[in-house]
């Protein structure tokens, strides 16, 4: 039937689709939601029906993306065959970004991604709790306090439960050796758990919708950075060479761990592949031991379900019958093997192996289903063009009998046959149902605590991302029996260079509304204009916008009307605004009224190549800051690091800001500007730093400002004595506790007076930390100007050091402005501007000279 032209009615398919049969020359199948990959080969097919007679299960704990094993991981998944899946305490949104500037929610979402790249490419499963990473922490203590411990023990449960794990692993010891609060968090919650997720008693109605499950044994996956004798022969350990090749992948773990880990690229963990011997040592901490293997006592056939055995022997069959050639050969004895399992009494292994069943035919059919449409969204009750493309790959006689929607209402009944190699293609337009929520991230809809999440859906605990915002299943016909396949709607383009991209469809509100800055700096009674840019989502859209603004504030006009009459019209609106006489920080937000209904969602996109189009919806509001702010000078210089948002707060204080490109980099460039502000991370983010370091010293040494943010003391792309005009040495010493107390060591020197006077009440209302990296020793040269510690620690003191060079000053500061300043707090930039000006201040008390101090 290759090439043939069919030309059935629409009514002769199913109801309400227009079809059309076209040739097939090459597609590829898909199911990732960024970029598509390739339909399984013959030898991934043949490794899945083996895994099809391996009934145990494995679930690895942790604290983080990235914390996971991912050699162990995809040994477990390819090599044992078992169900294998990875529990995330958190979704890393307190680390550190080395793509570009997100940070906290963002970063996490980011990082979600990543891990669920990761977990596509090994073939694992991923679980979260609702932890927020709130940033370093250096004991479980602090950490459960603000995580609210019994909240998070009960995510780590229900994930046992729901998933049955035989054997659990955690990553890390219950203790101070684990190097981290939540690190030490997440192995006292996996042992917790354990002991826990067993009693029906504890969490009754969890009980009721999964079941008590008891996990056979948990290990510890000991590291040697914290256990440099453990070997093979150390009692309770078993080891288990994971860097072992799998001939059906081409591949070993090892190389496939390095693809599953370079997908954390937010966090700079590239990697290459290894190949050889790499043993694994697991330490018995919990139930049952073993000797051998992880699996030593555990039931891991099929007669581990009631009437189970009979399953055996078919899978046997279709493992010894399978042909490379022709996988759909094996559909026929699929089927069996399906009817053998439905006939078996319910548990998780149960849906598990049918589900692996049913892909399996999918894949031996080469079948593929896709459902596209033209626009990225749309709002809930409006009309959506959709396509939908199925072939069937295979000479096994197929038959496509109904397509079903919930979140279109769509249901229809089909009669198509689909001949080998020959293109089905449907097109619709059908309303989506009205009620839909929109699709931003379950977790990040309403605002949440320090410590956790704040979920309405107790069904989505645990899950990493929402279900798609519109799913179809596709009902298939095959010698009598039925099967189905569910497909996102998804938006699909063809890029010139990258090839054939795909975009997760979203629904959202019918308008955005986009303030154009997260923060206003009001430093005076001078209004501001605050502009706000609305989008349509739809056509003929009208209302009335307007701000809402603190007690004492006051704008003009009152509001204005909108009329956006086509879809992706958008319309810039702007506003006077005038702040109180009192300083503080308050709030502006925008919203559209629409007869009584207020329409006040921002959209914000994360985009990156590695991981698909990620749509927040945040409220439109921004921080507005009544703050006496006085600066110094007015053009800035800015050399981007890792990526940060301070060049936008720098505009905030009244700065012209130049963000240089390195070529830009020059002496007579560097002369145009009155002091330089180098971004977080660029000494191991930017690979040219060593090249333009001495024009930067020479322009300090002439007479400039220079401001060097904090780095980390792993991969300098400069040598260690070349960044800096004296020495100091990097360390990764921090101060976790954001309301640590600060001491002022020279509270009379220039940068703590000029032109703001800086007071310890400057401190106050500051996020996450107070600062990371401090540089542990320094030269003479420098004058440490702060000191503070966590709790129970010596004091840090070089979390802002200066120096006078030359002409000109030098300042090494480890204070997270990058998470201050973005966040508006009032005194991280009264601070941040006295350092940007310290290059204006004609009072030089207190700034040391080479020739009083030295020199180097």
């Amino acid at each position: 039937m290759t090439g043939a032209k069919i030309t059935n009615t629409f009514r002769q398919v199913c109801s309400g689709l227009t079809r059309l049969f076209l040739p097939l020359f090459f597609i590829i199948s898909f199911l990732s939601l960024s970029q598509p990959p390739l339909q399984p080969s013959a030898s991934v097919i043949k490794l899945h029906l083996k895994k099809l007679n391996f009934l145990g299960s494995v679930l690895y704990v942790a604290a983080h993306p990235d914390d996971e094993n991912t050699r162990a991981i995809s040994y477990f998944i390819s090599d044992q065959l078992a169900a294998t899946a990875y529990l995330s305490i958190t979704r890393g949104d307190g680390g550190q970004n080395l793509i570009g500037p997100e940070i906290r929610d963002q970063l996490g979402l980011i990082r979600t991604q990543e891990l669920l790249a990761a977990r596509k490419i090994d073939g694992g499963e991923q679980f979260f709790t609702r932890a927020n990473d709130f940033g370093f922490s250096k004991n479980a203590k602090e950490t459960f306090e603000i995580w609210n411990k019994n909240e998070i023990l009960s995510d780590v449960v229900k994930v046992y439960r729901q998933f049955q794990p035989d054997v659990v692993i955690d990553r890390f010891p219950p203790d101070e050796r684990a190097g981290h609060g939540h690190h030490t968090a997440s192995a006292i919650l996996a042992q917790e758990a354990f002991d826990k997720s067993g009693d029906a008693n504890y969490l009754p109605e969890q009980v009721k919708e999964f079941g008590a499950w008891q996990p056979k044994r948990l290990f510890t996956n000991t590291g040697r950075w914290w256990n440099q004798t453990i070997n093979e022969n150390t009692p309770g350990v078993v080891t288990i060479n994971v860097g072992t090749y799998n001939p059906l992948l081409g591949k070993s773990y090892s190389e496939i761990a390095a693809e599953s880990r370079t997908q954390h690229k937010s966090q700079g963990f590239g990697s290459s592949g290894r190949r050889g011997d790499a043993p694994e040592f697991f330490e018995w901490v919990k139930g049952e031991k073993a000797d051998h293997s992880i699996f030593d006592g555990v039931n891991t056939t099929w007669s581990r379900i009631k009437g189970g055995e009979t399953v055996i022997p078919l899978v046997d069959q279709a493992i010894a019958t399978f042909r490379d050639e022709d996988p759909s050969a094996s559909v026929p004895q699929l089927l069996k093997i399906r009817s053998a399992i439905r006939a078996l009494p319910a548990s998780v292994w149960k849906s598990r192996k049918e589900n692996e069943v049913n892909q399996l035919i999918q894949d031996c059919l080469g079948l593929f289903v896709e459902a596209t449409t033209t626009s990225y969204w749309s709002a809930p009750g409006e009309k959506v063009k959709m396509a939908f493309e199925v072939i069937n790959r295979s000479k096994n006689v197929v038959s496509l009998t109904g397509i079903h929607s919930s979140q279109f209402s769509f249901d229809s009944t089909c009669s198509a046959s689909l001949p080998g190699n020959v293109l089905l293609n449907l097109k619709t337009e059908k309303s989506l149902n009205k009620n839909l929520e929109y699709s931003d991230p379950y977790w990040l809809k309403k605002a949440h605590s320090k410590g956790i999440f704040s979920v309405d859906n107790r069904a989505f605990i645990g899950k990493p991302e929402n279900p798609p915002a519109i799913l179809f299943v596709f009902t298939f016909s095959l010698t009598d029996e039925k099967f189905q396949v569910s497909v996102p709607l998804v938006y699909k383009k063809t890029d010139p260079v990258k090839g054939e991209l795909i975009r997760p469809f979203a629904v959202v509100p019918p308008v955005f509304v986009n303030l154009d800055k997260k923060e206003y700096l009001f430093s005076n009674q001078s209004p501001q204009v605050v502009k706000v840019l609305l989008k349509s989502v739809i056509e003929n859209f009208s209302g009335k916008i307007s701000l809402r603004l603190p007690s004492g504030w006051r704008v003009e006009p009152a509001s204005q009307v909108v009329q956006l009459s086509k879809k992706e019209e958008e319309q810039l609106f702007l506003f006077k605004v005038y702040s109180g006489k009192e300083e503080g920080v308050e709030q502006i937000e925008a919203l559209v009224d629409v007869n009584g209904i207020e329409f006040d969602r921002s959209l914000q996109l994360v985009e990156y190549d590695h991981i698909p189009t990620q749509v927040l919806l945040p409220k439109a509001s921004a921080k507005a800051m009544r703050l006496n702010l006085k600066k110094e000078g007015s053009r800035v210089a800015y050399i981007m690091g890792a990526g940060d948002e301070i060049p936008v707060s720098l505009r905030n204080m009244g700065y012209d800001v130049w963000e240089m490109t390195d070529d830009e980099i020059t002496p007579s460039n560097l002369k145009k500007v009155d002091a330089v502000v180098l971004g977080v991370r660029v000494l191991n983010t930017n690979d040219r730093i060593r090249f333009f370091m001495p024009a930067l010293l020479n322009y300090v040494k002439e007479g400039g400002a220079l401001v060097m943010q904090y780095n980390n003391n792993y991969e300098l792309h400069i040598d260690a004595d070349k960044f800096s005009p004296y020495p100091l040495t990097l360390s990764r010493d921090r101060v976790t506790q954001e309301d640590s107390e600060v001491r002022m060591l020279k509270p009379d020197h220039p940068i703590l007076n000029f032109p703001n006077k800086i007071t310890l009440k400057d401190f106050d209302g500051w996020v996450q930390e107070r600062g990371l990296y401090f540089p542990s020793k320094w030269a003479a040269e420098y004058e440490a100007l702060l000191s503070m510690n966590d709790a129970g620690e010596p004091a840090r003191d070089g979390s802002l050091l200066v120096a006078k060079y030359g002409e000109g000053y030098y300042v090494y500061t480890t204070l997270s402005f990058f998470r201050e300043l973005p966040e508006g707090v009032p005194g991280a930039y009264r601070l941040f501007a006295n350092i940007v000006s310290v290059g204006k201040n004609k009072v030089t008390h207190g700034l040391k000279t080479k020739s009083q101090s030295g020199g180097r």
